[in-house]
């Protein structure tokens, strides 16, 4: 269930200069409408022939940064969430029941638009989806969790960063897929942000197979924390322990 003022579930400071290099702004944009003009091209980034930067960068001005990361899953990119181009898909996750279960964002495409609209408002938070070989098949929420509500219910330290994920096919479910990109993303984070030591996630305690897929992806299980309307495990992947778990 998600914490007010920082809307997000399970499946995880303001600088005016500009985006920092480790520190993608929320607000990385993709391209107006979201699809690049090469014919075929995925809507959410390159095309499998189109070249790439070094570090995973494609070449576009405002491309984001967080990938492609090859995963045994596939390619990872994260793109960050365009609500004119997205919605439908991300209204129609929010609409599973299994989904809605732990985020409370079903009905109609006006509750998940003003849930995007609350992640890009905060300035700390950058929604995306998460683009697997080409077709987007999740959600995630990357946010700075030292400076959002979440900090007050745990020992926060600076620039911790936290992460909510959705899964949104039933056949990407429950055969490893969510660990294995939960590990990806959380390494994006730690090579991209290197001020940040941990990250961290608050999943629903009930939400068992949620709980499973941040221990397989190398969290460890802080403790129990009450937060407004759950009881969540504190998840904590730590850089020191990055090697070893």
């Amino acid at each position: 269930m998600p914490i007010p003022a920082a809307r997000g579930a399970d499946g995880a400071a303001a600088h005016s200069g500009g985006p920092r290099p480790d520190e993608p702004a929320a607000g990385d944009a993709v391209a107006p409408g979201g699809v690049p003009p090469a014919a075929g091209a995925s809507p959410w980034g390159p095309a499998a022939g189109d070249a790439v930067a070094p570090g995973g960068v494609p070449p576009a001005a405002g491309a984001s940064p967080w990938g492609p990361v090859a995963t045994s899953a596939g390619d990872l990119r994260l793109v960050p969430v365009v609500p004119e181009r997205d919605l439908g898909l991300l209204a129609g996750w929010m609409n599973d029941p299994a989904v809605a279960a732990y985020w409370e964002l079903a009905g109609p495409e006006s509750v998940t638009l003003a849930h995007l609209r609350e992640q890009l408002a905060t300035g700390h938070s950058t929604p995306c989806l998460g683009v697997l070989d080409g077709t987007a098949m999740s959600y995630f929420e990357i946010y700075r969790a030292d400076l959002d509500p979440l900090a007050r219910h745990y020992p926060a330290r600076p620039h911790d960063t936290g992460v909510h994920v959705l899964i949104g096919g039933s056949r990407d479910r429950g055969r490893g897929v969510g660990s294995v990109l939960l590990r990806a993303v959380a390494d994006l984070v730690l090579d991209l942000r290197p001020r940040c030591a941990r990250v961290v996630a608050e999943p629903d305690v009930r939400n068992t197979p949620s709980v499973s897929a941040f221990l397989a992806a190398g969290f460890r299980f802080s403790a129990e924390v009450a937060l407004p309307g759950k009881r969540a495990a504190l998840m904590i992947r730590e850089r020191a322990l990055r090697g070893v778990l």
